[in-house]
């Protein structure tokens, strides 16, 4: 198998990511780093039935490994961002705290503690059996 830049096999679309719980900035903002550092892309839509993600694909295989570190050095860029932000919304008081979601959301978060009691109740029960 011939490896020349006319061979599909080594320049064809390659899968760089899916947009499976992705924002729609942080999609936008990695699609502009694609495009400001010339790697040609484009993005597939998710599926009808919601089968199959949204993803970003790479026209050209061999500006995956490229891509990779450019996305990578991204979303280390944005964890720091969003982690100082909310520092600043903890040392500002805006910051929400669990009994204001509570007060926000309290059919979910009762969901949520019940599925919690429910799975530490399944975890331990077979040893609270050993005993009788």
């Amino acid at each position: 198998m011939s490896m020349s830049p006319d061979n599909p096999a080594k320049t064809g679309a390659v899968r760089l990511m899916t947009f499976r719980h992705v924002p729609v900035d942080e999609q936008e903002e990695i699609a502009q780093l694609l495009t400001d550092h010339g790697i040609e892309h484009y993005t597939t839509p998710e599926g009808r039935w919601g089968l199959s993600a949204a993803a970003l694909w790479l026209r050209n295989r061999e500006q995956l490994a490229t891509a990779k570190a450019l996305n990578q050095r991204y979303q280390q860029e944005r964890a720091i961002k969003a982690q100082r932000e909310y520092e600043q919304l903890k040392q500002s008081g805006d910051a929400e705290t669990f009994f204001q979601r509570l007060r926000r959301e309290p059919l979910r978060m009762v969901f949520y503690i019940a599925a919690v009691a429910a799975i530490i109740y399944l975890s331990i029960s077979p040893f609270l059996a050993l005993g009788d």
